[in-house]
């Protein structure tokens, strides 16, 4: 933690609001999100017991299963998530705009640019904390390998058609997730731990009811009154008046009003199983209805109040503008999308359980470099973010005193102005430290020449002044400028070439097997 949140929460705590972090909003907030607000059976993560799921705030569908244990049910409520969720991933998917992009050619290896089809915008899913995050990503695992009576016909429990199709989605959103910077699949409590300290630690602010409270607390209230009531506060018949973000439900409710109720719903189908007369099957079938009608009220009032937190999340975040650098990041979220509707329609097989060695190394490295990535755009394009790293001595602002022109000593010189900057901040810097300031939006690199004996710096600029022997307008400083300057670079650079999958050597694993589960073939050797 910086020491600017150090002291946000501090004041957070002193004055009873959320203090802010960020001065601009860092990531994608669609137009049109799609919210979705899942909840488990108590002891059993992989078994979904309701949801409320839909981009129209007034208007959310409920699906709910009355008996998770039973199979058949289960699948009927993937089969309606999968109704519900794939046409709006796939509307996205017709409206493309035509770009270029660097490709190396297969045959000669040279990098080329080619023309490729980019979506023009990109399905957002937005969930309310960590833990729907990972039921999304469980979700995918369990139904992607799923099997349907069109493509195996004799299998045990066939899924529904589009239930596969469901998971291979949920997969690569769930994925997508780890990757820092990504808005494809978002939690509502992240966004708003990214943009504001709260006086509570960090595992209070995974409850969404107390976070909000701290955020946007009723009038005359403290948010840390309105967070304790937000986490403790229980009706007469002891049921909390902000039931939990989920997947998790509270236990008194499983235990006082869901699991009666699910008990009752057991019960009238069997009688409705055991009973022979057609009149009296009638009867049990009503009644049957009206318990599973039950059911869905209960899971309702424990679904509509995390609903309506979610998009009041969604409505605070919107009145921070966008940081300037967002639309970069939400560029490489659309090509992830479009790249997995390309290969779904391709007809490739899904997402494996486990990577191979390679694949691992990749995504391992492309999250460490979109980590990095992140942080120094964040930094950019927030001053209060900048703030703290100036406060740990990886930035400092000031303002330019004076500026002479130099030359590199070679046979065809280069412009090296001199710079001297007057700054109060205490940056770690040693002789010839290299530093970046934006310059049009790209970076332009200078080096500490040496230290004045009153605190100023004189700092000699590297480039992105021209080719030529004076320098291009603009690109130089003039004196009385005010210049952000950081110690760490703008743009990450790649690491090292890994090697392809067929081609790992075998200290990494050697290269992928048809099959990782199978054991090793029977030698004569094995044989006494």
């Amino acid at each position: 933690m910086s020491l600017i949140a150090t002291l946000a929460r501090l004041e957070a705590l002193e004055c009873g609001r959320a203090r802010p972090l960020a001065t601009v909003r860092h990531r994608r907030v669609s137009g049109r999100p799609l919210v979705f607000v899942p909840l488990t059976t108590a002891g059993e993560a992989g078994a979904p017991l309701g949801a409320l799921v839909g981009t129209d705030r007034d208007a959310p569908r409920l699906l709910t299963v009355a008996q998770p244990r039973d199979r058949e049910l289960r699948f009927a409520f993937l089969a309606e998530l999968a109704d519900a969720v794939l046409p709006h991933l796939e509307s996205y998917a017709d409206e493309v705009e035509l770009v270029e992009r660097a490709a190396t050619d297969p045959e000669t290896g040279q990098r080329t640019k080619v023309e490729a089809e980019l979506c023009a915008d990109a399905p957002q899913i937005v969930v309310p904390g960590r833990a729907a995050v990972d039921f999304v990503r469980l979700l995918g695992r369990s139904m992607r390998f799923r099997r349907t009576s069109e493509e195996d016909p004799e299998a045990a429990y066939p899924a529904p058609p589009r239930v596969p199709l469901l998971g291979r989605w949920f997969t690569h959103y769930g994925e997508r997730a780890r990757v820092p910077g990504s808005s494809l699949l978002l939690a509502a409590t992240d966004l708003l731990n990214r943009h504001w300290a709260t006086g509570q630690s960090s595992l209070e602010d995974q409850h969404l009811g107390a976070l909000l409270a701290w955020v946007d607390p009723p009038d005359g209230v403290s948010g840390a009154d309105a967070a304790l009531r937000a986490e403790l506060g229980r009706d007469a018949r002891g049921q909390l008046l902000c039931p939990p973000a989920g997947p998790a439900t509270d236990p008194a409710f499983d235990n006082r009003l869901l699991a009666p109720a699910v008990e009752s719903y057991d019960r009238l189908r069997l009688r409705l199983a055991a009973a022979e007369d057609g009149a009296y099957a009638e009867g049990w079938l009503g009644e049957l209805a009206v318990a599973e009608r039950e059911i869905r009220r209960l899971l309702l009032s424990q679904l509509e109040p995390t609903w309506h937190a979610v998009w009041r999340a969604l409505d605070l975040l919107r009145e921070l503008p966008e940081g300037a650098r967002v639309p970069d990041r939400w560029t490489r979220d659309r090509w992830s999308f479009t790249a997995h509707r390309d290969r779904v329609a391709a007809g490739e097989p899904p997402q494996p359980r486990r990577d191979d060695a390679v694949t691992a190394a990749r995504k391992l490295a492309g999250r460490e470099t979109a980590q990095a990535e992140l942080d120094a755009q964040e930094a950019l394009d927030d001053p209060l973010v900048l703030a703290g790293r100036r406060l740990a001595g990886e930035a400092f602002t000031g303002e330019v005193t004076e500026v002479v022109m130099a030359w590199s000593e070679s046979k065809r010189p280069s412009p090296r102005p001199l710079i001297t900057f007057r700054t109060d901040d205490r940056p770690q810097l040693g002789e010839r430290t290299k530093v970046y300031r934006s310059l049009d939006g790209r970076p332009q690199s200078a080096e500490l020449a040496w230290p004045e004996p009153d605190g100023s710096l004189v700092l000699r600029l590297l480039d992105r002044m021209g080719r030529s022997k004076d320098p291009a307008e603009g690109s130089v400083p003039a004196k009385g400028d005010r210049i952000a300057w950081t110690l760490f670079e703008h743009d990450q650079r790649g690491g090292p070439k890994l090697p392809e999958p067929e081609e790992t050597p075998w200290t990494h694993g050697g290269p992928p097997s048809a099959s990782a589960e199978d054991p090793d073939p029977v030698t004569p050797e094995d044989l006494l």
